[in-house]
């Protein structure tokens, strides 16, 4: 009898669709070409895909890198690219590797820059597009931001579909965030109801860390590099008082990743808040109970806060911004007050000093670590339009670069485990104690 095979069974479809079959040579020259079928299986941790059924199951992706044939033929097609939402350290690198790549590599007819975000593609707007060739590109990597310009807030897929046809567009590749990939999602959809031959390629940008299926975004590392230098400054200023306290203010909406990074790397930090912990501010396993217990034999201390933190101790305004997401209360100003009146109300002086870094962290050029990053994303990105790939985004999963789909890096934003050892790791670091959250109806709320 023949030996039964047991078939693993992979949880998710990780298909990345094609705009038709690759037929044309690949001209590249140098190293390998990925195989139009070779996949790498993977067991995803919970911090790198927070979606049911993604942890612990085996699933397949495409790698990412050079095919021996293309759908396009390089020399003929026109791409196109467009930077959306908040800046991130690493935009401009991105930017510059896949100019440098389709030009010197592929030889593609024209790169052009699409100004201001989607704004760009509404011709309301009035916003000029921008050529780009190794030329014009060769210092972009020494700023910070985007020299294209960004955006935030929907603009319509059919009217970015008919821009691109206008334009005579193949391949637009699309730097941005959660919303930005939502984005592209829906220009795919459009591109598909046209029966149209455009290739979407997505490059994930968040300086937060929080979208499914990116290990660890590009800018990162930056982030929490900056950072840490505005803790040591708190540091600082709170070992300069008496009872000093510095708190410090770091990006992250939903997700904590750059403060609770930013706390293993730098062992000052003696309280971090991040939106995936609640957090009680009154009690004996409260915040200011902890915090005067910390002054009364330390004499002063450190907090971060990721600025989604404590959401649930103030009242929701109910608005949004232009890209969707709702505003978030000033937990920072919270805090201020209500340690201010914790300490005057036992007639203990307390200095506290507030950093706020959070534009300076952003808008940095990218790290060494950061660049080489961006470098291939942009090289991957440029292989996977001219194969016809499309619908798709380039990631690094496990060190290894893998195409993902769209509707996987959208599914919901990824956060923090606060029951995985990283995390343990970080309030080992901290000294912290447990600070549960009371009931509701116990917990003060301000607006």
């Amino acid at each position: 009898m023949p030996k039964s095979t047991a078939v693993k069974k992979h949880a998710l479809d990780t298909a990345i669709p094609t705009l038709g079959i690759a037929k044309i040579p690949s001209p590249l020259s140098n190293g390998h070409y990925i195989g139009q079928e070779e996949r790498l299986e993977l067991n995803l941790t919970e911090e790198e895909a927070d979606i049911s059924g993604a942890h612990g199951q085996p699933l397949l992706f495409e790698k990412a890198g050079p095919r021996g044939k293309l759908y396009f033929d390089s020399s003929k097609v026109k791409c196109a690219i467009v930077t959306c939402g908040g800046l991130c350290p690493g935009i401009n690198d991105v930017i510059r590797a896949i100019v440098m790549d389709a030009h010197h590599h592929y030889h593609v007819a024209s790169v052009i820059g699409i100004r201001y975000g989607l704004q760009g593609f509404i011709p309301k707007y009035g916003h000029d597009v921008i050529e780009l060739n190794p030329n014009n590109v060769s210092n972009f990597h020494v700023f910070g931001g985007t020299e294209l310009g960004s955006s935030r807030g929907p603009q319509a897929a059919d009217e970015i579909v008919d821009a691109l046809e206008r334009m005579n567009v193949g391949v637009l590749f699309m730097i941005g965030g959660d919303g930005t990939m939502k984005a592209a999602a829906r220009i795919v959809q459009e591109i598909k109801s046209r029966n149209s031959r455009i290739s979407i390629i997505g490059i994930p940008k968040t300086i937060d860390n929080d979208i499914n299926f990116v290990g660890r975004s590009f800018g990162f590392d930056t982030a929490v590099e900056k950072a840490t230098e505005a803790i040591a400054c708190a540091h600082v200023e709170a070992n300069g008082a008496y009872n000093g306290i510095g708190i410090v203010k770091v990006m992250g909406r939903e997700s904590g990743f750059i403060a609770a990074q930013a706390t293993l790397a730098l062992k000052e930090v003696n309280f971090v808040l991040v939106p995936e912990n609640n957090f009680s501010l009154d009690g004996p396993d409260g915040l200011l109970e902890q915090l005067e217990k910390r002054l009364s034999y330390r004499k002063h201390a450190v907090i971060v806060v990721a600025e989604g933190a404590g959401q649930h101790l103030c009242a929701a305004s109910g608005n949004a911004d232009a890209s969707g997401n709702p505003v978030l209360c000033d937990i920072c100003g919270i805090l201020i007050t209500r340690i201010k009146e914790h300490f005057k109300a036992r007639n203990v002086d307390a200095t506290i000093k507030f950093i706020d870094p959070s534009y300076i962290i952003r808008s940095v050029p990218a790290n060494a670590n950061d660049r080489v990053y961006c470098g291939f994303l942009g090289q991957h990105a440029v292989h996977a339009a001219m194969a016809g790939k499309t619908g798709m985004v380039v990631s690094r999963l496990q060190s290894r670069f893998v195409h993902v789909p769209l509707e996987l890096v959208t599914m919901k934003r990824k956060k923090l485990n606060t029951e995985s050892d990283y995390w343990r790791a970080v309030i080992e670091s901290t000294g912290q104690e447990s600070m549960s959250v009371q009931p509701p109806s116990e917990q003060k709320v301000r607006s």
